[in-house]
């Protein structure tokens, strides 16, 4: 299906000055796609030039429009020496090959250089013509349209779901090659990005081809990876759910979902009509054969069957953690499996068998796992990597559940209404369990049974019985090791890795005792391997299921010599955590009634009962004994600095936080929401830190980081944080990175004053730090405020300051509002009425001056604004006006604190939409342009 690719270059404006006699530039730029190039003419001593170019027209085929990018380079023109870069812009084409796509790509682009940041404005237009093309050979996936988000589409409807999607390509990584040591900073830099943008790009095909040959047309849950190997090469990696070959609805009757809204009383609608037949000017989703794997998430006009072609897979694997009403039958429980690898050199790019095979047997231990539990699907499912020199984890978890075959059959079900205990009862058979457990009749239906705790890695299924209030919880965990190269690296880091998981989880058990729940959902774990030390960060949402029994209490035992001071402080310590248990039941109102009922099932083997329990601090050499038969209840053994840490949880009034979509029994949601990114990091004073010490280092640094967000957001409450996020590594030798914590604030209880000071990024232009114009075919409602930001927000030069800040209207229409940001897959009180395709970028930013920046908190904070800006801006020239299911999962920084030197590389993605208020009408107007960037909070410690 060959194509047509068409770029117009109309203007700039807030170029840098780059000759020094006349405080001017003389600008021009080259148009790039593939081997082709075109140049405008040059516009002399001007930092706002008009070019107005002609039709820059490329003949390329789809496959080329899938993996290039457009490449848009601004230079200075020199008479006696070469020209100097200015930026460059690099702009995805592939939003534009879906058949619901926009029709062109129109607006302001930031100026992107990898040594100064954002450098001015250009504007740009870009429009492509697919012509149908027979042959039955092509190598392009054109058509298939792909989601970052985690649960079903807003605006679609759930039908058929069956099957898994996996992909990786592999390549040498610039920065690591010979050729490097004669590379300036800067050609170093973009040849890196823009190898990754096309590694991007051919592996978003190949995705699309495997769904195309299982009759497909979309691919959710689309979850992208880079693997920075370092000498080894480069790994792009991407997992996701596919769906069958069927028409979307229009978008005149948008659809909410219930799975994943915040309000419990939200229901699916049916499409109202499909779209328009195939056109020469837009490619057709073609079916082909069929495949061992399958997946289908598509809207339905009504309930269909599976074609005969696509068979029901084995044991699918499902990316998504949001499922319609009646789709899971039961939940096993979470299900993880890691590997250490020895990274080997890519010599044959083109044969990535090795790192498939890593992968192949993971899943295949993740699958015997979930069999185990009696399951036959795997739901929630992610995979994620830790490296350091030579050595990677390979890690991958999900959760084992029973699916609904009939859903599997039929499609959605109208007339589904399972019970809101039925997920939690054991698929397993309970004469035969896996694993030692407590199981009681569900003490809603009193018919099945199911366990004392559940944990998952899915969100709380919107049928579930919550009592109380959810919040979020974490287990930290910091350990030592040698330092050694090659296999005994491996080795030493092998023999950690189950002890560490081991006792994440025990933190996680132990914490959702102290505040008496019962469950969590959404956990996620990481494991970061550094030169020195392994860090383990656990985060989850626990809440209490009124299906499952409430949690015992927790008994501190121990066996020593007489020592009357030793038994006074056990006592203390157990008075503190049965107060602790009693106050967190009031603060988040978990009142569950009492039972008399005889716990039955498999019990703890006897041999268990009298085990003693090692401390695995290296400060304490005493031996405590479990009394598991003491009363009624469970009991657990914590460490005397655990139970310190635990109990003095630090629990903000006002505040409610959690790793999910949906904050588990808050219910009355508002309007208002802001996103916030926070990176700090930390150096090591010293290096011959103990475990302990460690450990309470690492714990302090996560619960800063939450303060800080409180301290900033206490003029807001009452408020909620959902989706808290966190990512942490160890880049370098004695430097611990947290960041990417991305959450919503999102205001509850009706607070009106907090609610517009919240939504600030969309209706307060007060606050924002880039004022850059937001241009649209049509005329913004006259409600849209215009007011004029502050100038000592700006981080750019005083000289650029007040040009940046211009208000006058440019070609594409008025200024407009912000494009809004969230990691959530919908905005609390819009509908999203259209998806226009997924940005997926990324950004390499370093310097040379990291001191005369601000040091790493100025360098991180505007490195990070840029990105936001940039983000805007593509979402904008799409006609989009907010990016849902946004996500950081690269954030890497190095630095060289001895030559001022830092560099940081960023990977984003998100879905951009088109959002409608529920209390309005008409649409809020699609935006053609944006620069602009909400507040944001980037932390950096040294």
């Amino acid at each position: 299906m060959p194509g047509k690719l068409k770029a117009k270059i109309v203007a700039g404006r807030h170029l840098p000055v780059m000759d020094r006699a006349s405080d001017l530039t003389d600008a021009f730029v080259e148009v790039k796609f593939g081997n082709t190039t075109f140049k405008t003419d040059v516009f002399p001593k001007s930092l706002n030039p008009q070019w107005n170019s002609e039709w820059f027209k490329f003949e390329v085929d789809d496959e080329d429009l899938q993996d290039e990018p457009l490449q848009i380079t601004v230079l200075d023109h020199d008479t006696y020496s070469a020209n100097d870069a200015i930026g460059k812009v690099y702009i995805d084409i592939d939003p534009l090959l879906c058949s619901e796509a926009a029709t062109r790509i129109c607006g302001w682009f930031p100026i992107y250089d990898t040594i100064h940041g954002i450098r001015g404005e250009i504007n740009v237009l870009v429009k492509v013509d697919l012509f149908n093309d027979l042959n039955s050979f092509r190598q392009s996936s054109c058509g298939v349209k792909f989601f970052c988000t985690t649960s079903i589409p807003r605006c679609y409807r759930a039908a058929l779901v069956h099957g898994f999607v996996e992909e990786l390509v592999v390549n040498e990584d610039p920065e690591y090659q010979w050729i490097d040591r004669i590379r300036t900073p800067r050609a170093s830099n973009e040849a890196r990005q823009r190898l990754i943008s096309l590694m991007s790009g051919e592996l978003q095909r190949k995705i699309g081809l495997k769904v195309l040959e299982m009759g497909g047309n979309a691919v959710v849950g689309y979850l992208q990876c880079f693997d920075l190997e370092g000498e080894s090469g480069l790994v792009v990696r991407a997992i996701g759910t596919a769906s069958p070959n069927t028409n979307t609805h229009s978008n005149t009757a948008p659809a909410s979902n219930a799975c994943n809204s915040p309000s419990k009383d939200s229901k699916e609608t049916l499409p109202s009509s499909s779209p328009p037949p195939f056109s020469p000017s837009k490619p057709c989703s073609r079916q082909s054969s069929s495949s061992d794997t399958d997946l289908s998430l598509t809207p339905k006009m009504g309930k269909t069957s599976p074609p005969p072609h696509a068979p029901h897979p084995e044991f699918p694997f499902f990316t998504l953690t949001c499922f319609p009403p009646g789709f899971l039958v039961h939940v096993g429980g979470v299900v993880s499996a890691r590997s250490v690898k020895l990274l080997d050199r890519i010599h044959n790019p083109d044969e990535p068998e090795t790192r498939d095979a890593w992968w192949e047997e993971i899943r295949q231990e993740i699958k015997s796992h979930a069999k185990a539990l009696g399951c036959h699907a795997v739901v929630g499912y992610s995979e994620s990597t830790s490296i350091c020199e030579e050595v990677c984890i390979l890690s991958a978890s999900g959760t084992a559940a029973m699916l609904n075959p009939r859903f599997m059959r039929e499609g959605c079900l109208d007339d589904a209404s399972p019970p809101s205990c039925g997920f939690c009862h054991i698929p397993y058979d309970e004469f035969n369990m896996p694993f030692p457990a407590q199981l009681t009749y569900c003490y809603r239906c009193r018919r099945q049974k199911v366990p004392d705790v559940l944990f998952t890695t899915i969100d709380l299924p919107a049928e579930a019985a919550v009592t109380g209030k959810g919040c979020l919880i974490q287990a930290r965990l910091c350990r030592t090791k040698k330092k050694a190269q090659g296999e005994v690296n491996a080795t030493a880091i092998s023999n950690l890795l189950p002890f560490m998981e081991y006792e994440l989880h025990t933190q996680l058990m132990n914490k959702l005792k102290l505040r008496s729940m019962n469950a969590l959902f959404g956990l996620r774990i990481q494991i970061s391997v550094g030169e020195n030390m392994l860090l383990g960060l656990a985060s989850a949402t626990g809440v209490y299921l009124s299906a499952l029994p409430a949690p015992g209490g927790i008994q501190v035992a121990g066996k020593t010599p007489s020592d009357l001071n030793y038994d006074q402080h056990i006592a203390t310590m157990q008075k503190r955590i049965n107060d602790t248990i009693t106050k967190n039941k009031e603060l988040y109102n978990i009142h569950p009634p009492e039972s008399t009922e005889e716990l039955v099932g498999s019990p703890i083997p006897d041999r268990q009962r009298s085990r003693l329990f090692r401390s695995t601090s290296e400060s304490s050499d005493e031996l405590l004994e479990l009394d598991l038969s003491h009363g009624k209840k469970d009991a657990f053994v914590l460490e005397r600095g655990s139970v310190t840490m635990s109990i003095n949880m630090f629990v903000s009034s006002g505040f409610y936080s959690c790793n999910t979509e949906v904050m588990p029994g808050i219910y009355n949601w508002t309007s208002g929401l802001q996103m916030f990114t926070s990176v700090r990091v930390y150096r090591l004073s010293n290096a011959n830190l103990t475990n302990q010490g460690l450990n309470k280092i690492f714990t302090e640094l996560c619960e800063n980081l939450l303060k800080s967000l409180y301290f900033k957001l206490r003029s807001m409450i009452p408020c909620c944080l959902c989706h808290v996020n966190f990512t942490v590594a160890v880049p370098e030798e004695e430097l611990i990175q947290m960041g990417a914590v991305r959450l919503n604030c999102v205001c509850v209880c009706g607070c009106v004053f907090v609610c517009l000071f919240v939504s600030g990024s969309g209706e307060n232009e007060d606050q924002l730090q880039f004022s850059m114009e937001l241009c649209a075919d049509s005329t913004p409602s006259n409600n849209q405020p215009t007011s004029k930001p502050s100038e000592r927000c700006s981080p750019l030069p005083e000289g650029r300051s007040r040009s940046l800040r211009s208000t006058r209207s440019m070609p594409c229409g008025a200024p407009v509002a912000v494009v809004k940001m969230t990691p959530l897959s919908f905005l609390p009180g819009t509908r999203i009425v259209k998806y226009l395709g997924i940005i997926n970028m990324f950004f390499i930013r370093e310097t040379t001056s990291l001191r005369e920046e601000g040091g790493v908190s100025g360098f991180l904070h505007c490195f990070i604004a840029e990105v936001f800006a940039m983000v805007r801006a593509h979402v904008a020239a799409l006609g989009g006006n907010a990016v849902v299911s946004y996500s950081m999962k690269e954030c890497v920084f190095m630095e060289n604190p001895n030559k001022n030197q830092a560099q940081c590389l960023i990977n984003v993605s998100g879905d951009a939409v088109i959002f409608v208020r529920e209390s309005e009408q008409e649409a809020t107007p699609p935006l053609m342009s944006s620069g602009q960037i909400s507040s944001t909070g980037a932390d950096g410690t040294t």
